[in-house]
């Protein structure tokens, strides 16, 4: 099922199942016990927001090969791992906010999400899918010269809209081998299969639920394929993932 975060006409918060092109509301827990209400909204009455509300964005840097080559980087050997702050998120169709007065390159970074559905603390393996409630695209958008000025991510990826998510939770995914595109004013920029993936979405959660506790609603960002580059403001830029849909941003 596609769940959605959304306001409604009257900018109530509201969550929802899309079924048959339109959105229907629920009430209760959606990570525990929720239930169907009788409110339907047109999905052209809604605005996205992101389709969670985490804790906490936990990201996993060099998870592709091509992508550690293009960076001049060696192979982990373990998940390398960084936060960005959930101050960043931003739904589907809002706007990237390029901080030109501390940054001259912003780039596009398109990943795999996932959202953690349970409390989660040293997790095996193969009891992941118990504790993943579904998937959605994120954009780790990155202040790239600031990422290599100060050797460490939190304000190349921690600016307020540089965690673009969206534009909804699909539960029912596999995430081993899923097509994953970012296209920028419609030039497919990057182009890859989570198949790729140095470390799969399993061992992730894994490794991170053995660092810190993952609570209800939390989101692992997966890594990002090779082609990443600069946004320019003016710019339109969509991540799609099979199985989820399109995430849209525009950068201002």
């Amino acid at each position: 099922m596609k769940v959605a975060r959304f306001k409604n006409s009257n900018g109530a918060v509201r969550t929802g199942i899309i079924q048959d092109g339109v959105v229907r509301e629920i009430e209760g827990d959606l990570y525990s016990d929720y239930s169907l209400a009788d409110t339907v909204y047109p999905l052209s009455e809604i605005a996205f927001l992101p389709p969670c509300a985490p804790s906490k964005i936990v990201a996993v840097g060099l998870n592709y090969k091509d992508h550690a080559a293009e960076m001049q980087k060696p192979l982990p050997e373990e998940p390398l791992i960084f936060l960005k702050p959930s101050t960043a998120l931003i739904g589907h169709e809002d706007d990237i906010i390029y901080p030109d007065y501390m940054t001259s390159r912003v780039d596009f970074e398109g990943e795999l999400a996932v959202v953690i559905g349970k409390e989660t603390k040293w997790m095996n393996e193969d009891d992941w899918r118990e504790h993943v409630f579904g998937f959605t695209c994120i954009n780790d958008v990155s202040a790239r010269d600031l990422q290599a000025k100060d050797g460490q991510f939190t304000r190349a990826k921690g600016f307020d809209t540089f965690a673009p998510m969206g534009p909804v939770i699909e539960t029912e995914l596999d995430p081993s081998a899923l097509e994953i595109k970012t296209t920028l004013n419609g030039e497919v920029k990057q182009n890859s299969n989570t198949s790729r993936l140095i470390f799969p979405v399993p061992r992730i959660v894994s490794f991170i639920s053995r660092v810190m506790t993952l609570l209800p609603g939390d989101v692992v960002a997966t890594g990002t394929p090779s082609g990443v580059g600069p946004m320019q403001k003016g710019d339109t830029v969509e991540v799609k993932i099979e199985g989820i849909g399109v995430l849209r941003n525009y950068v201002k």
